[in-house]
Order: C-alpha cells, then sequence, then structure tokens
C-alpha cells in the first residue's frame, strides 16, 4: 500500500476502534469520541483552554443531531484539523527560509 493508502486505512481502524466499544461500531457516542481523542489528539486536547472541548466538538460536528458521530461527521474533525497543522507548517516553512 503507498503511505496515502495506509493513513487512510488508519483512519478508518481508528474509527471504527472507538466506535466499537458500545453495540453500535458504526458512530462514535460523545465517551468514545472523548477517548479517542484524549488517546489519539493528547497535544490537541491539552493546547485547548476550554475543558469542555470535547462537548463543543461533539455539538459542532453532529450534523443530524442524534448525539453521535457517524464516519463522515468524525472526518470533519480531522480535515480540520489537518487544515490547521497544514497552515502551521506553511508558516513554519516560510521561516526557516528567511
Amino acid at each position: 500500500m503507498t503511505e496515502l493508502e495506509k493513513s487512510m486505512e488508519s483512519l478508518i481502524v481508528i474509527f471504527h476502534h472507538y466506535a466499537g466499544e458500545d453495540s453500535d461500531g458504526k458512530t462514535l457516542s460523545k465517551k468514545e469520541l472523548k477517548k479517542l481523542v484524549q488517546t489519539e489528539l493528547p497535544s490537541f486536547l491539552k493546547a485547548q483552554q476550554n475543558p469542555n472541548v470535547v462537548d463543543r466538538i461533539m455539538k459542532d460536528l453532529d450534523q443530524n443531531k442524534d448525539a453521535k458521530l457517524d464516519f463522515e461527521e468524525f472526518m470533519s474533525l480531522i480535515v480540520g484539523l489537518s487544515m490547521a497543522c497544514e497552515k502551521c507548517y506553511g508558516l513554519h516553512e516560510k521561516k526557516g527560509k528567511k
């Protein structure tokens, strides 16, 4: 597999690992999302000033308001964080060239 294919597979496997902690297995509950963020995104969580960040994420991403995140809703978090990280990467690269 290519690096991109491995990355895509990792996102799918990680999502289903945490979504599978309850009987549903296809969506993330708030509890499962919190565990995922604490385990898989500890630096992001540490950087947040708001202790209710997981509640906020859930509210912002839960498009159909079912109190769960499906894979598509979860990917909005991953895409948003990736875009923010890429901007930081670009700024870091710019500073390094000066």
